[in-house]
């Protein structure tokens, strides 16, 4: 039976970067959220769906789907399902700006790991951020 999370659960690929598959998966769901093919209350492939399509270990999924739920981005309902989190409050200034800076590091380690200038990734953020998809 076709769902709202089949073209989500289409689009998952995993490949042979070295870069571990729950990751992958993790960073493949954030996106589908963050570009807004994953809505809040969407609901998510089940863990075993996703195993099932990628011919991976359920574990791996689940530690996905883990990860996904301490960052606050999915909700896990037991006997439900898995859904797409509705947006956070917004936390106090000092939370917020220690929280940001913390991103801005990772983001900026990802860069330089990738061999990438955070600069230009810090550009294209902004630029994604205003609709630019090229």
């Amino acid at each position: 039976m076709p769902t709202d999370t089949d073209p989500v659960l289409a689009s998952l690929r995993i490949d042979r970067s070295g870069v571990p598959i729950y990751l992958q998966l993790r960073d493949q769901l954030l996106h589908a959220i963050g570009d807004g093919r994953l809505v809040p209350d969407a609901r998510l492939p089940t863990m075993r769906e996703v195993a099932t399509s990628l011919s991976v270990d359920l574990n791996t999924v689940r530690r996905a789907y883990d990860a996904l739920a301490r960052t606050g981005a999915i909700r896990v309902v037991p006997a439900r399902g898995t859904f797409v989190a509705e947006r956070p409050p917004a936390p106090d200034k000092a939370l917020r700006d220690k929280t940001v800076d913390a991103f801005a590091h990772r983001v900026i380690a990802l860069a330089n790991a990738a061999g990438l200038d955070p600069a230009a990734a810090a550009k294209r953020v902004l630029q994604i951020q205003k609709g630019d998809e090229r």
